[in-house]
């Protein structure tokens, strides 16, 4: 494991580039051990960036080394990491045993057949080990796929789109384990495009938008950091019209509506004077708060408005 407060991978101005077209543009960031979400549309370059920090593309300029050593052309560094690429890599007619015992011996581990056992009870798929991957659901093949990319028990995991068509029950499932996992002290890249994922899973989200780092942080902090982007903000009260009027003239608001149930929505990019001005001016005209909740807090609104901008 890395030492304490050391980066484990660090991608530092890296580009990459393909003839004219240009997929990752001047990329800096460091990852520490734990989940670390990386968020964009498709085609943004996550994958490119992906490929480039686990040392199966060259960068085009800049440098990615992993545990403080270039992670290009060194194979005794990819026994410490676990890929699992965006499609599936999977024969039909193997069970999830030949599957997981296949890679075991891919990778060289001792004991391939302890090693296989081992992976697929992390992923609790036991009940299923002997039967065709064929015949599994979706999830399912997802998880077998990630038993036998810890068959090797590698400190580090890249993880490409790893819940995509998962049903609802597979994903919490395989979520559960990826905290499981982060909780071990293990490092987890986590690619997405479903900003749910991210932001049930990642404390460190990373969002790649045409190539370029358009924010990092935790989600919450992203949101912070975009001050110059408004806020909306429910508001339920007692006599609504009335508080609605008077909120009108707040400096913190820019605009004021009724939603059909009659709260009040606010559009404001000083939310922290708004929280300090809206309880006060109730209390002047003897109107009750029951209610203030932010809609924009969530990843799906940081993305749009990073996307807008």
């Amino acid at each position: 494991m890395s030492a304490t407060g050391a980066p484990v991978i660090r991608v530092d101005h890296v580009s990459r580039w393909f003839g004219s077209v240009v997929a990752v543009s001047d990329v800096t960031f460091d990852i520490r051990p734990g989940i670390t979400g990386l968020l964009g549309p498709n085609g943004a370059g996550k994958t490119t960036l992906l490929r480039m920090m686990t040392g199966l593309a060259a960068v085009s300029d800049g440098a990615v080394t992993m545990f403080g050593e270039p992670v290009r052309d060194n194979p005794p560094l990819y026994g410490r990491i676990g890929v699992m690429s965006e499609h599936e890599t999977v024969y039909p007619f193997m069970t999830g045993r030949q599957f997981v015992g296949m890679m075991a011996k891919l990778r060289g581990v001792r004991d391939p057949g302890a090693a296989t056992e081992r992976a697929i009870g992390r992923v609790e798929l036991e009940s299923a080990a002997d039967l065709a991957m064929g015949t599994y659901s979706r999830g399912m093949r997802q998880r077998m796929r990630l038993a036998a990319t810890l068959v090797h028990d590698p400190e580090v995991l890249i993880l490409d789109e790893p819940l995509n068509g998962a049903d609802p029950r597979q994903r919490v499932h395989f979520q559960e384990l990826l905290r499981r996992l982060a909780g071990e002290g293990r490092t987890i890249v986590l690619s997405s495009h479903i900003l749910e994922e991210v932001e049930q899973l990642a404390e460190t989200v990373l969002l790649i938008i045409n190539g370029k780092l358009a924010a990092s942080g935790g989600f919450r902090a992203i949101r912070a950091a975009l001050d110059k982007r408004p806020y909306h903000v429910r508001i339920v009260a007692d006599a609504p019209r009335a508080l609605a009027a008077a909120i009108v003239g707040l400096p913190s608001v820019d605009a004021v509506s009724l939603d059909p149930d009659g709260a009040i929505v606010v559009l404001s990019s000083k939310v922290r004077d708004l929280q300090v001005e809206l309880p006060r001016l109730a209390q002047e005209a003897s109107i009750s708060l029951r209610r203030i909740e932010p809609l924009d807090d969530s990843l799906e609104s940081v993305f749009g408005y990073l996307v807008e901008g």
